[in-house]
Order: structure tokens, then C-alpha cells, then sequence
């Protein structure tokens, strides 16, 4: 369907993506990575789709668990504001705005440093953006900006707090505000996002050994300025044509979601479609991508924890003299149709023992003999399930029941209709 019949809607997808970047697989930063993106095409009214998003992203974040997150917001209209009242030449908006980016990496003296060793910055222009990316805080720092006549008196700042305000009553009814840091510093894709800007991180997400966005100008009083990083280890220089070595302890895993509007980015690309002299259709965006192997590299460690590590299905047990030939005889001809079997090494166990070194590897069926049982041809079993607690830890389920009889010939079958794999 072309751009130009496109009602608009929410789109979304999964899938693979590239790019050029230093790989640093412990962390889940690699070159080729799946991404989950979902979008909001089309216009509508101010700042709806844009809170729909954020709510989305939020909603995803929790039930996936993935612990304490914060959604970091800016806009780029008041960043525009920032650089033009602070006197920033438009030709290097850009390449400070990406300095300011770095401000939850980096401490305010080495940031101030690039401005203006690396990029010709005056040090009193960085000094007054200093001031304002500073500011990080809830939708009460828009009262700060709105306080701020010089500010507000530019049209493009004053724009973006208005749309901020908007915004926040919005997220505040789908109780997203919890999560929402209002952080001036976040300078990310200004090349294309012409509104909201957002990223969603988590502690285990951060470089170890930075505190996070520690963007207090050394001038300023109110809180002391970060201390200046200690000198690293130099890295091994890069054979001409290969690629810097990695520091992989100065690398976190990053942003585990990012996005924001960009309402001129798909009509940059259908531009190149249209017979020349004709204006390309614009399609405002609002999206947010989802890093799934760094979701992954995160979550792993905590999966692992509550995942079964072995693969036992059965567990043989003995009622009341032991019965170790008989179990024995069971544990076999279970074994003989490729059902993972076990029971405990033990003459004469005790029933609770059984139970409890079957518990030990989760083994999801308990087959219980007994001398009655066994003249008459049956097995009791027992189904032993684990839930997953709010805490992350796992628990057994509590059963009074006392078993299900099965005929000997039919256990198998059951079994295997029960979801245990023969192999």
C-alpha cells in the first residue's frame, strides 16, 4: 500500500537489525540484534498516540518483570530552546547536542571538555547549558521552565512545555508518571525525532562505575560536581582497518527501549520515490523500539534461576517396605520408552524423603507404589507443579489430594497424553 493510502494506525514488528557498532556480546551489544518496534502512524489529536505509546512501553516493561525501570523524556523542541537561548551557532547544535547525550556516561567537567576542547564550544555557552541539563525530575520541573522568562520566550521552547504538559496529564491517567524521569540532558536522534524523545533503562542496564546522569555543572552549589573519571588503562591502538578494543567493564548493556516522534522522517523517504517537483506526503510518527536481546541479556540470569535444570519427568516412589525391586523393575520400563526416570538410591525410604528428593529437581509426576497397588495393577500418581511467586522465587503448589490410580499397561500413554516426551 502506498504512503499516500495510508489512513495511518498502529503498526508493529519483529525483527532483525543492523549496524556498525563496537560488539560486546556479555552485554547483549552485537552488530545484528532482534528489535520488537510498535508504532503510531497518522494524525491525530496532540500528544494522544504519544502517551498511548508510553503506556504501551510501560505495560510491557512491568509484566515482562524486568525490575525497576525509568523512562527518561525530553523533547526536542526544548532542547532547540535550550541551545538557541543559551546562544549555541546552529551549525553546532548537533554535534553538542550529542555531548549532552553522554551526560548519564560521562561527569559534567569531561562533557564541558568535548564542548569545548573538541568542538569549539565558548566555555560560557557551555557553562549556561550546564544550568539547564542539569535538571532532571518529575512534571514539576515544567513549573521550572515556565518560571524561566528567557526561556519561554523563545517560540520553540515554549511550544515543546506546552506539549509537555499535555503529555503528563495524559500519563498520569494511565498511571505511567511512577516511571517517567523529565530529563533535560536526553539528546538522543535529534537528526530525525521532532517532539517526545524517550528511553527506558534499568540499573543493571548503566555502565558500572558511573552514578547515574551526574549533570551538575562544577560552578553550580547545590549539589557537588562528580568527580573527574580516573585515568583508564590505555587501550591497545587498532590495526589500521580493524576496529578499537573494547573496555567491556566500562560498557553496560544501555537503553532497553527508545523512540519518540518523527513526523518528517517517512516523507524523507518517499521524497526519493516522487517524480521530481512533486512534494512528498508527510506521515507523522510516534514509535518506540524494544532491544529484545538486551531484554534477554538481562532477564537470562533471572530465568535461569527458576528454570528446571534437569530433565527428569518421573519419580518413582515406594509406600510403606520399600518395595526396591519393584521400583527398580518401574524405573526400568519407563526408561525402556524413553521417559526420564529416576527414583532414591535407598532400601527403605520414607515416603517424605521421596517426595523431597523429587521436589530437589522439580520432576513433575510423583509415582507412588504400594503392595495393594501393585496385586491389583495400579499406580497412584501424583502431578507436582511450581508456580513462580511475584518475589521471582519459586514455590510448590499446595496439593491434598492424595493421587490419581492408573492401570500399570496404561501409565505410559497417560503420560505421554499428559505432555511427558518419549524419546
Amino acid at each position: 500500500m502506498g504512503i499516500s493510502n495510508f489512513p495511518g494506525g498502529k503498526l508493529w514488528q519483529v525483527g532483525k537489525v543492523y549496524r556498525r557498532d563496537n560488539p560486546v556480546v556479555s552485554k547483549g551489544r552485537m552488530r545484528e540484534f532482534s528489535q520488537a518496534d510498535f508504532d503510531i502512524a497518522g494524525v491525530y489529536d496532540s500528544m494522544i498516540p504519544d502517551a498511548e505509546i508510553l503506556s504501551l512501553l510501560a505495560d510491557i516493561l512491568t509484566r515482562l518483570r524486568i525490575g525497576e525501570f525509568t523512562i527518561k523524556l525530553n523533547h526536542r523542541k526544548i532542547l532547540d530552546g535550550i541551545f538557541a537561548v543559551c546562544g549555541v551557532p546552529e551549525e553546532k547544535t548537533r554535534s553538542i547536542s550529542s555531548a549532552v547525550d553522554k551526560l548519564d556516561k560521562m561527569p559534567w567537567v569531561e562533557v564541558k571538555k568535548e564542548m569545548t576542547e573538541e568542538k569549539g564550544l565558548d566555555a560560557e555557552i557551555a557553562d549556561k547549558i550546564g544550568e539547564y541539563v542539569k535538571h532532571k525530575g518529575s512534571c514539576e520541573l515544567l513549573d521550572t521552565l515556565k518560571a524561566d522568562t528567557t526561556f519561554m520566550a523563545n517560540k520553540m521552547a515554549a511550544e515543546g512545555v506546552k506539549e509537555m504538559g499535555i503529555l503528563f496529564s495524559y500519563l498520569e491517567a494511565y498511571n505511567v508518571l511512577p516511571h517517567i524521569s523529565f530529563d533535560l540532558s536526553l539528546a538522543r536522534g535529534l537528526d530525525y525525532y521532532t517532539g517526545i524523545i524517550y528511553e527506558a533503562i534499568v540499573e543493571a542496564s548503566a555502565p558500572p562505575g558511573f552514578v547515574a546522569n551526574p549533570a551538575v555543572p562544577p560552578e553550580s552549589t547545590s549539589v557537588p560536581a562528580a568527580e573527574p573519571p580516573k585515568p583508564k588503562k590505555a587501550k591497545k591502538k587498532a590495526v589500521e582497518g580493524e576496529e578499537e578494543e573494547v573496555d567491556e567493564a566500562s560498557v553496560g548493556v544501555g537503553s532497553i527501549a527508545a523512540g519518540g516522534r518523527y513526523d518528517n522522517l517517512v516523507g524523507m523517504f518517499t521524497a526519493a520515490a516522487q517524480a521530481e517537483g512533486k512534494k512528498a506526503p508527510q506521515m507523522p510518527c510516534v514509535g518506540v523500539s524494544i532491544g529484545m536481546d538486551r531484554i534477554f541479556a538481562l532477564l537470562w540470569p533471572k530465568w535461569s534461576e527458576v528454570e528446571r535444570t534437569k530433565g527428569t519427568h518421573v519419580f518413582v516412589m515406594a509406600a510403606g517396605d520399600g518395595l526396591i525391586v519393584e521400583r527398580m523393575k518401574l524405573v526400568r520400563e519407563l526408561r525402556n520408552q524413553g521417559i526420564k526416570t529416576d527414583f532414591l538410591l535407598k532400601n527403605k525410604p520414607k515416603l517424605p524423603a521421596q517426595f523431597s528428593a523429587s521436589e530437589k529437581d522439580e520432576v513433575p509426576f510423583a509415582i507412588i507404589l504400594g503392595e495393594n497397588e501393585i496385586k491389583e495393577g495400579f499406580v497412584v500418581v501424583k502431578e507436582q507443579v511450581w508456580d513462580i511467586t511475584e518475589h521471582g522465587t519459586k514455590e510448590k503448589r499446595k496439593d491434598e489430594g492424595t493421587g490419581t490410580k492408573i492401570k500399570r499397561d496404561e501409565l505410559v500413554d497417560w503420560l505421554v497424553a499428559k505432555g511427558v516426551m518419549s524419546m
